[in-house]
């Protein structure tokens, strides 16, 4: 994975970075602190989701009519390339919001933090990407520093085995994710009308997960409080962190958005113990410490010319 990209980190590229690792960080501890069977936030999470894209693509179709860049409704085609992302991210969003509920935010956001270890290897196969692979050695570096994560946690913590085997599954999902969205992407999908097609797709997968494990009563038995983490949520990351990545793509070195991303988990770890007060030992800090560290220089000796 050669690096070509010559921009330097403009200010307001770097600026709209954090907004959206802010936002992505208190994400999974709002989720635990609505109290609400987490796949029933995810459900309405993505009907909510749908409802924002659409508006946007038709206020942006609106704005571009008759001029030369004009956007159309989705062809067929393009829901058919975009259908698979959609798929994988309706399994994801539900597995990971039942993750949130089962397992400590520490577990999760550092066991999904291994995902750049698995797209790597994934994006050689799929499309003959050519990775430094001397930058996997790293990655050993933060395996070590998940399992300390994991098992030197407190013994009265929220953290359990079965929630723990979830975001294993979410990490593959999500990897399935990223490289469905990049085979969109790479045949010409623009972002707003990929995640206009994305977030419905995504009710095909959500829909019938949400009511295998809730149940259909559960889904429409919501407390006033979870619809307002329904509704945060939408925005906070359906719309605001999603696009804020979109924009800093265009300011930023794709190498700066992903070492900048490190720092997401740790952020959740500290937002978990405002919000919830879930606590960590210090074992675990030095070993997501170690998480980190072997993921910067993973990242940065992946995109390193070779």
């Amino acid at each position: 994975m050669t690096s070509t990209d010559p921009r330097p980190a403009a200010p307001v590229g770097l600026i709209a970075m954090v907004a959206a690792i802010i936002a992505f960080s208190l994400s999974t501890p709002i989720v635990k602190w609505a109290g609400v069977t987490g796949v029933v936030l995810a459900f309405w999470r993505m009907w909510l989701s749908v409802g924002t894209w659409w508006i946007t693509l038709a206020i942006m179709r609106r704005r571009s009519r008759g001029r030369d860049g004009s956007i159309d409704w989705p062809s067929l085609q393009t829901w058919k390339l975009v259908a698979p992302a959609g798929l994988l991210f309706g399994m994801n969003i539900s597995l990971l919001f039942t993750a949130v509920t089962r397992t400590s935010i520490a577990h999760l956001e550092f066991i999904a933090t291994l995902t750049p270890l698995a797209v790597v290897p994934a994006g050689a196969l799929i499309f003959g990407e050519k990775p430094n692979w001397s930058a996997l050695r790293f990655g050993i570096i933060s395996i070590v520093g998940v399992a300390m994560v994991l098992f030197f946690g407190p013994a009265s913590g929220t953290a359990t085995l079965g929630g723990d085997l979830i975001v294993l599954v979410v990490l593959c999902s999500w990897t399935g994710y990223l490289i469905a969205t990049k085979r969109a992407r790479a045949a010409g999908v623009d972002t707003v009308t990929f995640m206009a097609c994305m977030m419905p797709t995504g009710l095909i997968t959500t829909v019938p997960m949400a009511l295998l494990i809730a149940g259909g009563g559960v889904v429409t038995d919501m407390t006033s409080r979870g619809w307002f983490i329904v509704v945060v949520l939408a925005v906070l990351t359906g719309m605001v962190a999603h696009g804020c990545i979109a924009f800093a793509q265009q300011h930023l070195p794709i190498a700066t958005i992903t070492v900048m991303q490190v720092a997401q988990p740790a952020l959740a770890v500290l937002f978990a113990f405002v919000i919830l007060g879930e606590q960590v030992r210090t074992l675990q800090v030095a070993g997501m410490a170690l998480v980190i560290l072997g993921l910067v220089l993973f990242t940065r000796r992946a995109s390193a010319p070779h």
